[in-house]
Order: structure tokens, then C-alpha cells, then sequence
């Protein structure tokens, strides 16, 4: 049977209209993907793919940031920095000395050739740059061969970078540190960050991603004082230099530069003419202690440690830690083993953390007390206010003073208290009893007292006290490496009695503090009872002048006892014998201590002194300690007086300077003819 034409017809215009409607759909199905797809590109997969992108079609170069300045209390630098063009020299694997030095005399040509004649750089400089023997660096980190490149330097070793192996030229930021060596180890210094700072201070800093806040290996880094505490606020941001490159990672046009944001300015609480004042009374005073042929000779008072504080404020006016040394040997970010040997004695800050002198045999260096000394005496006002709070005698109470005063059991652990030279002072009441300095009566009337008062619970009381003083914790001043101090009356306490710890600690012999702790103590004592943060920010300001964080006195802890206990005091503190200030212009509240210590088997004598200035009014504290510098009136008394002077002469109790700056200070000789210790 033949096929009907017209069925056929109709089955062949149903087979097309069917091909017609799915080319139809899959043509929509097609373009839909399409379509969707273009919308992801653009709108899910568009910022990482134009990331991509630049980074195909671009390059990016750091350009490290210049660092803030740190100026005195009067606008004059201490430390600043300068953006240079530096030469740096990397050892490649497997380099021999001798094709190093044979660059290096490439490089000594080409400087002389192109270089400024002033900033010459000899040949035996340029080879100890390179640092072939690895006493600064390890041989992964670049070193500095120059900085301060001249332009026509600059486009030699562009114009032929294939003659010089490994040599690479950086733009970054140089620290240079006034020649005054002014407040060194408070201001601090700088490392590499790529000479072991990454993986230790600032091991968080190298995880970030943010190009602009990304250290550079290259970069100097604070690593101690006010360099490390304030490196956020000092450093700035990195600039970018983002150059177009071709596909075989060739430049191919001028680089879009966004500039580094320099870091703001900070500057201190310390006044210059008082600070370089401390830094040399300090040091005149030790060549004195070391070679006066009088009884006050001490040869071993090799180092000294001063602070001044403002009661009222907080203000560290002057904070030194003598000796100390040229920071700018750090420029560069290292130094070599010889330099650090030279140094390592006084690199730290004494005022802080403990400090022993410059003795290179470890076993010597064991027969010498540190920098955190016991109060001796300084104690005694502190002594006599808890004994007065705690009812333990009233003001007008009286003791007698036979010389002596005697504890514990008959027979070998019977021990006698007594005082410096074999003193007996007869009828003391608490202020003359700090005046005269009487040892018995501090183990008598307080410690004694207070054991038998609260057996259990006596130490506890202690500590609770001179904390609040801020003797045994932090300061609040935030510097790193600051020591707590070591309290050791709760030692005593479980050696021997709560009776032994409670009497030694009263005259000043269970805790060895930092001159920072005596110095905020003393302005407790002075603000009856107001406990200043020690701050060295004066105010911080942006490169453009603007104050980006001001001063505000900040108030830790407050005391507050009856008028007439502080009163009590100050009577005694007026009354302490110091040749340096009995003929001193104004009135000074002092107190002299002789810091008593058991080193390696010998005592020996650390001079230490606290003192507020005026007594009617104090504006000014002093902490000073000379270890092992004998008496306080005549180891450190003599060093307060000229601070005490220099702060009235630069500054003025009353607010008004003495004397112009830049004319000398005033103030006494080093020595002091006795008094109490």
C-alpha cells in the first residue's frame, strides 16, 4: 500500500516544527547559561578575577614608611629619621670571601667615582659592612653597604646592575639619635625585623595581609623604651609603587605611586637641661665615690640610677640610668659582637629592671648587688604611717631609743636591731624617730608591734600597705622589661616568723625595688596619698602639627589617712640631717636610706634617697640609688639636690624658670660630709 502523500506532508512539517522548537529551546538554554554565567563573572567571580588581573598585569613594590620623631618637653629631637637611598649587599649560597671582597672593591671604585667626597666610605668599612664572618647577621639577611646615595650613584648601579652581584638598592628610612645621648635607655633603640624581630617581639606583625601595614625585612624596628612602646604609633604605613608589566612580568610604563604615611611624632615629659643634668651629677658623683681619699670612698659605685617625677602629674621630668652609650652605633639595625660586648652593661634601663656593673668574669659579677636595691631607711616614713593607722601608737607616742632592740629566743637565734654607727637617740617620737633614723624604734613600735597585734595575718597587712604605695607592682608606666621588684617577707615568713619578716621589713630590709617604684613612692608620700601613673608622653602629634593624643594625669590608687599621720611625717622628713640641703633655698622633704645586702657571702652598702620639693607644696620627687655607694647622705643625697636644683632652674617649683635655658645648672659638688643613713 503506497504512502499517502499528504500524511507524509503532514508528519514531515511535524518533524521539523518539532527540530524547530528544540533548536529553539536549547538555543534559550544555551544563551540562559550564557547569560548566568556572565552574571557570576561580573557580579561573584569580578573583584577576585580583576585582583587576578592586576596582579598578571602588575607588580607591587613597597616603600617603607618614615618614622616619626621623638623630641624632648621642649621640641628638640632625640631621635629622627631621615629617607635615604641605601645600597645593601646579600652573600649569595656558596660565595667565597675573596669574590666578596674583590665587590667590594668594585663598589669602593664606584663610590669614589660617583659619591659625595664628605660621605666617603673606605674599603675596610665597606668589607666590614658586608659582614663576611656573620657577627652581625646570618647569611640570609642583606647588609647595608651605604646609605645616602647620591642621584649619580644611584643611576650607575642602575644603568649596570649585571656587574654586581647581589647588590640592590632601597629607599627606606634611617633613625639617627642626638650626639647628647640624651635619656638613652628610656628613648630604646632599633633591630632589623628581619634580624630575628619577626620571629620574636613581632611575630604577630609579619601575619598580616594588608600591603600598607606589611614590615618589611629591611625595616629597623623598636625594640626597647619608648622605640618599642610606641612602635605602632612611630612607624606609619608603607607606600606602593604598583608598575604595569607585560606577560613575561616586563615593565611596561611609569609605576602609579601611593606615598607612605609618615609616622606622628611623640614627644616626652622629659625636660632636656634636667635630664643632662641627672646624666651628669650622676656620673661626677661615682668618679668621686671611687676616688675621694675621705671615709666616703666606695670603689665599687660603678653605676647610678636617678628619676624625677611630678607629684601632682605623673611626669617623668628626668629618668637616667648611668653609664650609658652612643645609640647610634645601632644605625643599621645590628651591631657586631665587639660593639655589643662594649655596651651589653648599660644597654638596659636600670631605673627599671635589674642592672649589675660592668664586671665580665661571672663570678665577680655575683659579689655585686643589681640595680633593685633594698629602701633601707627610705622605708621609715611608710613604716610610720601604717604603725599610726593601724593604732599600734598615736603621734605623741614615745619610745626610748637605748640603741638596741632585741628578738626571738635566748641563745644563737636571739637577734639585736640597732643602728648605723652604734647610735642611741634617747626619747623618739614617730617624727623624730624618722629624722634620727632609729632602727629599734621602726622594729619596736611597728613590726614588732604589729605581730603581736595580728600574729596570723601581720605580713598580709604589710604587703597591703606597700602596695599601695606601689612597692612591689607595677608602676603603670608600661615600659617593657620593668621589673615588679622581689618582696621578700613572705620568704622570711616561712623561714623563719612572721615576727622576723614583720621587724626586718620595717626599717626597709624585706623588698628591693626599681628607682621608678622609690620615685612614685616618694610622690605618694609627697601628694598624701595619690598614686600617679609615671608617664613619659607628653602629647603626640601628626606630621602636619596636629595633636593626635594630649596628656591626662592618671590617678591609680589613693590612701587616704588623717591629716595629722601625714603631718607626722613630713616633721621628721624636714628634720633629716643631709649636708646638701641645709642650706638648700627652699624647704625639701628627704629621707636618706643605707640598703644593707648579703652578697656571695659580704654586705654590702647601697646609698639610696627620696625626696620632694617644696616640703609646703611638693611639685617635684627624686629617687636616687647608687649601689654599693655607701651612706644615702653621702652616696645619692648629693645627686637629689642638683636635680631638685635643676627643676627649679629650667622649670620652677612655681611654675617659672630660675634661669634661661641652655646657662648651667646649679647645685653642689659630689660629696657630703655625713649625716644620717
Amino acid at each position: 500500500m503506497e504512502d499517502d502523500p499528504q500524511k507524509r506532508e503532514i508528519a514531515r512539517r511535524r518533524h521539523f516544527a518539532f527540530r524547530l522548537n528544540l533548536f529553539f529551546f536549547a538555543t534559550f538554554f544555551l544563551f540562559s547559561v550564557l547569560i548566568v554565567r556572565l552574571a557570576i563573572l561580573q557580579f561573584v567571580e569580578g573583584p577576585s578575577l580583576r585582583e587576578e588581573e592586576e596582579k598578571r598585569g602588575s607588580t607591587k613594590v613597597l616603600i617603607p614608611p618614615i618614622r616619626g620623631n621623638i623630641y624632648d618637653s621642649g621640641g628638640k629631637a632625640i631621635a629622627y629619621s631621615t629617607s635615604t637611598q641605601s645600597l645593601y649587599y646579600s652573600i649569595e649560597p656558596g660565595e667565597k670571601k675573596e669574590d666578596s671582597i674583590a665587590t667590594a672593591r668594585q663598589l669602593y671604585y664606584v663610590f669614589q667615582q660617583h659619591g659625595d667626597p664628605k660621605a666617603a666610605v673606605s674599603l675596610e668599612q665597606i668589607v666590614k659592612n658586608m659582614d663576611l664572618d656573620y657577627k652581625k647577621n646570618t647569611v640570609s639577611v642583606p647588609r647595608r653597604i651605604k646609605s645616602g646615595l647620591t642621584p649619580d650613584e644611584i643611576a650607575y648601579f642602575l644603568e649596570n646592575r649585571d656587574l654586581f652581584q647581589g647588590i640592590d638598592i632601597v629607599e627606606e628610612s634611617i633613625r639617627h639619635y642626638d650626639t647628647t645621648n640624651t635619656a638613652v635607655q628610656l628613648v630604646g633603640y632599633l633591630k632589623k625585623f628581619g634580624g630575628g624581630a619577626e620571629n620574636g617581639l613581632y611575630k604577630d606583625k609579619a601575619k598580616t595581609d594588608d600591603p600598607r601595614l606589611k614590615y618589611l625585612q629591611q625595616e629597623d624596628v623598636g625594640y626597647d623604651g619608648i622605640e618599642y612602646m610606641y612602635q605602632d604609633v612611630l612607624r606609619g604605613k608603607n607606600g606602593l609603587k604598583v608598575y604595569p608589566v607585560n606577560a613575561a612580568s616586563r615593565i611596561i610604563g611609569p609605576p602609579v605611586v601611593t606615598k607612605p604615611d609618615k609616622g606622628d611624632n611623640i614627644y616626652l615629659t622629659v625636660n632636656r637641661q634636667v635630664q643632662e643634668t641627672t646624666e651628669k651629677a650622676i656620673m661626677d658623683q661615682l668618679h668621686y665615690l671611687r676616688t675621694t681619699p675621705t671615709d666616703k670612698r666606695a670603689p665599687n659605685a660603678k653605676t647610678g640610677y636617678a628619676v624625677a617625677m611630678e607629684v601632682k602629674t605623673g611626669k617623668v621630668i628626668a629618668m637616667a640610668s648611668m653609664p650609658d652609650y652612643d645609640p647610634n652605633i645601632w644605625e643599621g639595625g645590628s651591631i657586631s659582637t665587639d660593639d655589643y660586648n662594649a655596651i651589653k652593661y648599660v644597654l638596659q634601663n636600670g631605673a627599671v629592671s635589674p642592672v649589675i656593673g660592668p664586671y665580665d668574669d661571672p663570678k665577680e659579677q655575683r659579689k655585686h648587688p643589681s640595680s633593685i636595691v633594698f629602701l633601707g631607711s627610705t622605708q621609715k616614713p611608710l613604716s610610720v604611717l601604717i604603725g599610726l593607722n593601724e593604732k599600734l601608737f598615736t603621734t605623741s607616742s614615745t619610745y626610748t631609743d637605748t640603741g638596741s632592740f632585741y628578738y626571738g629566743k635566748e641563745g644563737s637565734t636571739r637577734r639585736r636591731i640597732g643602728n648605723a654607727k652604734g647610735h642611741a637617740y634617747g626619747t623618739l617620737d614617730p617624727s623624730s624617730a624618722i629624722s634620727h633614723s632609729s632602727n629599734p624604734f621602726m622594729a619596736k613600735m611597728v613590726g614588732d608591734a604589729l605581730y603581736r597585734k595580728d600574729p596570723k595575718n601581720g605580713v598580709e597587712i604589710w604587703d597591703k600597705y606597700v602596695k599601695q604605695f606601689g612597692l612591689g607592682v607595677e608602676t603603670g608606666s608600661g615600659l617593657p622589661n620593668e621589673s615588679k621588684g622581689v618582696i621578700g617577707y613572705f620568704h622570711e615568713k616561712e623561714a623563719a616568723s612572721s615576727q622576723s619578716a614583720l621587724i626586718l621589713a620595717s626599717f626597709g630590709q624585706m623588698g628591693r625595688y626599681t628607682t621608678l617604684q622609690l620615685a612614685q613612692y616618694a610622690a605618694t608620700l609627697a601628694s598624701h596619698g595619690k598614686r600617679m601613673k609615671p608617664q613619659f608622653v607628653k602629647e603626640i602629634r601628626d606630621t602636619d602639627g596636629n595633636v593626635v593624643q594630649g596628656y591626662k594625669p592618671e590617678v591609680l590608687n589613693e590612701i587616704h589617712f588623717p591629716d595629722a599621720y601625714w603631718k607626722e611625717i613630713e616633721a621628721g622628713m624636714l628634720k633629716v640631717s643631709v649636708k646638701e640641703f641645709n642650706e638648700a633655698p627652699y624647704k625639701v622633704l628627704r629621707k636618706t636610706g643605707t640598703s644593707q645586702q648579703q652578697v656571695s657571702g659580704k654586705t654590702v652598702e647601697n646609698s639610696v634617697f627620696i625626696a620632694s620639693a617644696p616640703a609646703d607644696d611638693p611639685v617635684i620627687a627624686v629617687a636616687v640609688v647608687i649601689p654599693e655607694g655607701g651612706f644615702g647622705a653621702d652616696g645619692a643625697a648629693p645627686v637629689a639636690r642638683k636635680i631638685l636644683d635643676a627643676y627649679n632652674d629650667y622649670i620652677g617649683f612655681d611654675g617659672v624658670p630660675k634661669k634661661p635655658a641652655g646657662s648651667p645648672s646649679g647645685g653642689t659638688a659630689g660629696g657630703s660630709a655625713g649625716g644620717s643613713p
